[in-house]
């Protein structure tokens, strides 16, 4: 085989790779989708559905129209983006056959479309932290500017080429740029909202409020395990070499031992702390082992990959607990998975990466957090005042399936025909 027939057998090979990873990851809406509907009340789950298949679509769409220029037409670096038209931008044969290390070796759409399923999925993260109390029509507003200006100025800090990417900080898959910066979001709006009706009573009691559909929570977990191998596996970008191809399969490794890690710890301190085997600490240790190796799930070892994330799923717990006495009520536990999880992850690159400092790594979540908090609190304020963020007590209490949708999502167990 001639260097011609070789370099376009590679580029139609790590195009497909790349393709199929991003539709990985778009799966993981599923997730999202059906983890939030197991762990809300039945006379919440349509709401929250909406709410899931909603944003994706307006991820989708606003990302195309804005966010994809401002996180990426920007090559001089720096803090603020410029805008172009990269989407428009196709690469050419003669570009690609050129060889050399500024050829192409990807389409530039597929490029896109593994970047928009990540805008998705950051967006996916602050549904469940909002959950049953929270307009629809004022979380699909937020979601307009999130994924459109928000998520994309900080990503342009690392993924850009900006002043992240220029200090040094390392996230190779979006501990920080992703999930941080969704519990980040979440968190602004959870403040502002404030807790469901019963969550907290007095003298520092804290009601369980427990889903409504546990194996749907459990297979929405298994479904964002398995959506992770493309987030973490297609961010090498490649795997027609060797030596990716290697990398690629150390990446699917480490990202499935984090989350076996995690979800063990999980277990154990639950068992330790409750008494009992708690099946949604579980769940959310096997995520948050997976939001921990995403910042560097290829520099560590098998064994490294399962005790960092069995630190994170460590940590989980502790954290959802921790909200729960400052009554920062989180319905699904987002803030603690992709928060605390998603902060630890980028400090434990240092670990595994010699390449990586501890000063960058926290630069790097200082400026992220402190960028998509303050700017999420000022939309959602602005949002809280024009229309309003939560529902009326009457409301809520009556479930806000009805109340948004005019549909329950298990009319048969009501009575109601």
């Amino acid at each position: 085989m001639d260097n011609t027939a070789l370099t376009a057998l590679q580029y139609g090979f790590d195009t497909f790779y790349f393709l199929i990873c991003g539709a990985l990851v778009m799966w993981m809406a599923a997730g999202f989708a059906m983890l939030e509907a197991g762990l809300v009340r039945a006379k919440n789950t349509t709401e929250i559905l909406a709410k899931n298949v909603a944003l994706f679509a307006i991820a989708c769409i606003m990302y195309l129209l804005i966010g994809y220029y401002i996180m990426y037409s920007s090559p001089e670096g720096g803090v603020l983006p410029s805008f172009g038209f990269l989407i428009g931008d196709e690469n050419t044969v003669e570009s690609v056959l050129a060889g050399g290390e500024d050829a192409p070796y990807y389409a530039a759409r597929s490029d896109f479309f593994f970047q928009i399923v990540f805008a998705a999925t950051c967006m996916s993260i602050v549904s469940g932290a909002v959950a049953e109390r929270m307009k629809l029509w004022s979380f699909i507003a937020f979601a307009v500017v999130m994924t459109a200006v928000i998520y994309p100025v900080q990503g342009f800090w690392k993924w850009g080429g900006g002043f992240l990417d220029a200090a040094g900080f390392l996230d190779f898959a979006g501990s920080s740029v992703v999930h941080m910066a969704g519990a980040a979001a979440a968190l602004a709006g959870v403040i502002l909202l404030g807790a469901r009706k019963g969550k907290y009573g007095a003298n520092g009691q804290v009601n369980a409020i427990p889903g409504a559909n546990l194996p749907l929570a459990t297979l929405g977990m298994f479904i964002l395990w398995m959506g992770w191998f493309g987030f973490n596996g297609g961010s090498q970008l490649k795997m027609s070499t060797i030596e990716d191809a290697n990398a690629v399969a150390q990446v699917f490794v480490n990202t499935n031992m984090a989350a076996a890690g995690g979800l063990i710890a999980a277990l154990i301190v639950a068992r330790i702390l409750f008494g009992k085997a708690d099946l949604t600490m579980a769940i959310n240790g096997a995520l948050a082992g997976l939001v921990s190796i995403t910042a560097e799930p290829l520099t560590p070892t098998a064994l490294q990959a399962t005790l960092i994330g069995g630190v994170g799923g460590v940590l989980v717990v502790f954290a959802i607990v921790g909200f729960d006495k400052i009554k920062i009520d989180d319905p699904v536990g987002a803030i603690s998975v992709h928060g605390a999880a998603g902060i630890w992850g980028t400090l434990a690159v240092c670990l595994t990466n010699p390449e990586a400092s501890l000063g960058a790594q926290l630069l790097g979540i200082a400026c992220i957090f402190a960028w998509v908090f303050i700017a999420s609190l000022i939309v959602w304020s602005i949002i809280k005042v024009v229309a309003g963020l939560r529902v009326s007590e009457e409301e809520e209490y009556e479930g806000v399936d009805l109340v948004e949708c005019g549909m329950e999502a298990y009319p048969e167990f009501t009575g109601k025909k």
